[in-house]
């Protein structure tokens, strides 16, 4: 019987990310992003991207080089613990805190001390939401507010995220100073978000049908998970520069997490607070409520996918609606007083420039994508978490690639979730048939 083409590619996947324990593509993996945090430091014409690069880049060559050491020592010894999944580990805490932790650190110091070009326009639109929400009630400039500032200034009046992304700029309302500035609590946010994740499929394996017999696969395709989350560049790059979109990707990851362990109702509150902060996380939200109806445990799921955003937008909407409505919707639609300057040249963004009538092209498409993905889910909802993961990334793929208005960086959103799927898929395995939430402890008899 030949192979179709799904199971072919996780054939690949698994060979590639197996070969020498794992080491071939850690190296690989270090190797190519200590050459692009060079190159960066060189090339780029962002200056908060230039100093990013040229700490990353050391961050990366020496993890690149402790893998060399790894892979020669196990070379001798298959067996030996310095180039076992926990070293790998080591190696990777040591990359993120050296490629991502170091440089927000860094940075945030030297824009304290007065450097203007070592944050980008998003960490200043968060902290002025903080300090708008803590003043008046709103983190919003209404339409009249942001037509009387500067030319120069009304792309930084708009803030284009959810209210309760604002909560990460009110340490900027308090104080000014390095520790107050958005990306180091965009960090800690991203932080905790993925340390409960991790700790959440590990437990889920001891509760799900005992012990199971992949448990060293598992770990190793959670690390995978891991890396693509924090040390691959494109999600480096975004903490240490701007950070917004990390907590973000994070809290989803949290969300499919507490879905394989089988706990609906709290992967609900966790993608519910990811749509809180930016509306990334809805399409995510919607795959997984219908991941929650296949498990008859829907209404657990959109509790909180759902009642947490709405909850958020509230305070804004009484405040003053028309403030609401002009950032959320009309400034990301292109109805505002100035245009997004997200641009990155992907199809749909092509299509709107050079077609005519290419914006309404680009929008056909990425409905028509939509209407696919619908319909893909009402025919053959995903009955595991795994599954959600892949549907999520795909589906976000292509929404990325055919949007008029997009940048590179939203790529870390899809990259993140398909490298996260094999992680899943070990604990949410074992139940054949919808379930409730299991309780912490208890076990399930197969």
């Amino acid at each position: 019987m030949i192979a179709d083409a799904p199971t072919a590619r996780r054939h690949r996947w698994r060979t590639l990310d197996t070969a020498a324990g794992g080491l071939a593509l850690d190296l690989g993996l270090y190797a190519v992003s200590a050459v692009f945090a060079a190159i960066t430091a060189v090339t780029s014409t962002l200056l908060p991207h230039r100093a990013w690069g040229a700490v990353a880049a050391v961050g990366y060559l020496v993890a690149t080089v402790a893998v060399i050491v790894q892979l020669l020592l196990r070379r001798r010894n298959p067996a030996t613990r310095p180039a076992g999944l926990p070293a790998r580990w080591a190696v990777t805490g040591f990359a993120w805190a050296s490629t991502a932790l170091l440089p927000v650190l860094w940075q945030s110091v030297e824009r304290a001390t007065g450097r203007t070009d070592r944050a980008q326009e998003e960490v200043l639109v968060v902290e002025q939401a903080g300090i708008r929400l803590l003043e008046h009630g709103t983190p919003y400039l209404g339409r009249d507010a942001i037509a009387a500032l500067p030319a120069g200034e009304q792309l930084l009046g708009y803030t284009p995220y959810q209210p309760g992304m604002a909560l990460f700029g009110l340490p900027r309302a308090l104080a000014d100073t390095w520790w107050t500035d958005a990306r180091v609590w965009f960090a800690v946010g991203t932080a905790l978000a993925l340390a409960l994740a991790v700790a959440t499929l590990r437990a889920a394996r001891g509760t799900v049908g005992g012990p199971l017999v992949g448990a060293h696969r598992s770990d190793a395709a959670l690390l995978r998970g891991v890396q693509a989350a924090t040390v691959l560049p494109i999600c480096a790059l975004t903490l240490a520069t701007g950070g917004d979109d990390m907590p973000v990707l994070a809290l989803c990851l949290l969300a499919l997490a507490l879905a394989a362990a089988g706990r609906p109702g709290r992967a609900g509150l966790a993608v519910g607070l990811a749509g809180a902060l930016k509306l990334f996380a809805w399409p995510i939200a919607l795959v997984l409520i219908v991941w929650g109806l296949n498990r008859r445990a829907g209404a657990r799921v959109a509790a909180g996918a759902i009642g947490l955003p709405v909850a958020a937008l509230l305070p804004a909407l009484l405040v003053d609606r028309d403030a609401l409505t002009e950032n959320v919707l009309r400034f990301p639609l292109g109805h505002g007083l100035v245009t997004s300057p997200a641009q990155s040249p992907f199809p749909g963004q092509l299509i709107a420039a050079t077609l005519p009538g290419g914006r309404l092209i680009a929008a056909a498409l990425l409905v028509a994508a939509g209407v696919a993905i619908a319909v893909r889910l009402t025919r053959r909802p995903p009955g595991t978490a795994a599954a959600t993961a892949l549907i999520c990334g795909y589906g976000l793929l292509a929404a990325i690639a055919l949007m008029p208005s997009t940048r590179f960086g939203y790529l870390l959103y899809p990259l993140a979730l398909l490298t996260w799927a094999p992680a899943l898929h070990s604990p949410d395995a074992a139940p054949t048939t919808p379930t409730p939430d299991r309780l912490p402890g208890r076990t399930t008899s197969v």
